[in-house]
């Protein structure tokens, strides 16, 4: 454990790792995110636990696997699942209050329905929902304070649903400056928050942790016209996987391909998309840049540990998809992320599979808290000297369904990715040979060695996490033998004593 540390956790929603110039978009917009890779470590294998908001962010706040904290969907398409996490549920803001610590939340929340993040600890304004709350009285009330113009679009991006009704929106342009955006007054709210902290810090020696979530770069992607238009539609690269046909997949993905609109509208309307996505990634930047500013201006910047990441991907067009749902492609899995600690060198590269969740264990041990309270979850803080370091060779994700429950599990090694869909076809990645993972080939024959691993190592990490998805492959798949009776009946144990697992 260290002595107790400022934290500063900077967090986006729904982020691809590839729109930032240090996981290698030459075209990005964005040297603030870029210096803090420059000046701390880079995490090049890191992955959510889940690619759904709340429950990822729910991983987040409690260091728990998603089937472990139980809160498996989004309120706004919930079918049945739990909506607020259980009453005396561990999390880390609850211990770093009792720790003494300042605790803040600026900007998303998405934990819960009845609960909110000042239930949990944390200081700051309640700010329900998913996307920007426009309508919002503190928002509203700033507007006013600085005579600024109020939230007004125009030129919607979006295509055509199935039944023929409009798509969801995608982006449009906002006819507001860059001071009246809901970005801008995050960073605004948060800076107001530091500044009080730092005076606890200095008169106190107490010291804080502040979240600042920023509700993009989700879709809908509405910006005023500088970020808008930043991109030109031309320079855009599309992903390789635009030429997915769904062939060998489960159909889930061409019946959400066909929800998400791909097909009715022009592919240089992607390109646009694109363009204006990476148009909000470099508006978040800029908004972190003046939080970073504020922190140097207050002499934090030597002894504030400084996370940077996201709840999970976004698909925006690769895969002939948009957002993110029941497909466990590197696009929605691997994000990004950055932490900087002051006294760690910078410039390190890890290339050790971590998780979203690992940040728990992290903030802990900065705090000078056992990161062991985080029971799915492991300190980051020994990677960071670029050192070696034991870790495992694979990760394990999973989802539980958004419009509808859909379960998956997937485990990903280094070069291939097995993920198990029970109502449908499994599918096998090798991401040496087809990175875009337009090629399912968990049927083919010369890939039979690797399917009986991936299923039976995928079977052995569930089994030993208490995830009950393994009895589902108990008896569908090749898991090895049992040294249990799986009917769980109690009723046939002699026939397994003795058995190797």
């Amino acid at each position: 454990m260290t002595n107790p540390r400022n934290i500063l956790f900077l967090m986006t929603d729904q982020h691809r790792a590839d729109t930032l110039g240090a996981y290698g978009n030459r075209l990005a917009a964005t040297p603030v995110l870029d210096e803090l890779a420059r000046t701390g470590t880079r995490f090049e294998r890191w992955y959510t636990p889940t690619a759904i908001c709340t429950p990822a962010r729910a991983s987040l706040l409690t260091g728990q696997s998603p089937f472990r904290h139980k809160l498996l969907a989004n309120h706004e398409r919930n079918v049945g699942y739990i909506e607020d996490l259980a009453e005396g549920q561990f999390t880390f803001s609850q211990a770093l209050r009792e720790k003494g610590y300042n605790c803040g939340l600026i900007g998303k929340w998405h934990v819960g329905t009845e609960k909110s993040a000042g239930d949990f600890g944390f200081d700051g304004p309640e700010l329900p929902g998913w996307h920007n709350p426009v309508d919002d009285p503190g928002y509203l009330a700033y507007l006013a304070e600085h005579d600024l113009p109020a939230y007004e679009i125009s030129g919607r991006i979006r295509g055509t649903l199935p039944n023929g009704g409009p798509g969801n929106l995608l982006a449009a342009r906002l006819h507001q400056p860059v001071e009246a955006t809901f970005e801008h007054y995050l960073a605004t709210r948060a800076i107001e928050m530091l500044e009080r902290y730092a005076a606890d810090v200095r008169n106190q020696e107490k010291p804080f942790f502040l979240a600042l979530h920023f509700f993009g770069p989700h879709l809908p992607y509405i910006l005023p016209d500088e970020f808008f238009d930043l991109f030109d539609p031309a320079d855009i690269e599309l992903p390789r996987s635009v030429a997915e046909t769904f062939q060998g997949k489960p159909p889930v993905q061409k019946n959400y391909s066909a929800h998400w609109t791909f097909d009715t509208m022009p592919i240089e309307t992607t390109r646009k998309l694109i363009a204006v996505y990476w148009g909000y990634v470099a508006l978040i930047d800029q908004q972190i840049g003046r939080v970073v500013d504020a922190m140097e201006r207050l002499g934090l910047v030597d002894d504030t540990a400084v996370f940077f990441t996201c709840d999970h991907g976004e698909f925006t067009g690769a895969h002939r998809l948009h957002d993110k749902g029941p497909a466990m492609y590197e696009d929605i899995y691997r994000t990004p992320g950055l932490l900087r600690v002051p006294g760690r060198p910078g410039g390190v590269i890890r290339d050790e599979f971590v998780s979203l969740l690992d940040c728990t264990a992290t903030i802990l041990e900065l705090a000078g808290l056992d990161p062991k309270l985080a029971v799915d979850s492991r300190s980051l803080l020994p990677l960071l000297g670029g050192e070696e370091a034991e870790w495992d060779d694979d990760i394990v994700c999973e989802f539980h369904g958004h419009h509808f429950p859909y379960p998956q599990r997937m485990l990903r090694t280094d070069r291939y990715k097995l993920v198990v869909n029970p109502d449908s076809v499994n599918e096998l990645y090798d991401l040496e040979t087809d990175p875009d993972e337009l090629l399912n080939r968990y049927e083919l024959p010369e890939m039979r060695d690797i399917r009986t691993y991936m299923m039976r190592r995928l079977y052995t990490v569930l089994r030993e996490r208490g995830d009950n998805f393994f009895h589902w492959m108990t008896s569908m798949y090749d898991v090895g033998e049992v040294a249990y009776d799986p009917t769980l009946s109690g009723l046939d144990e002699t026939t397994y004593q003795g058995i190797g697992s």
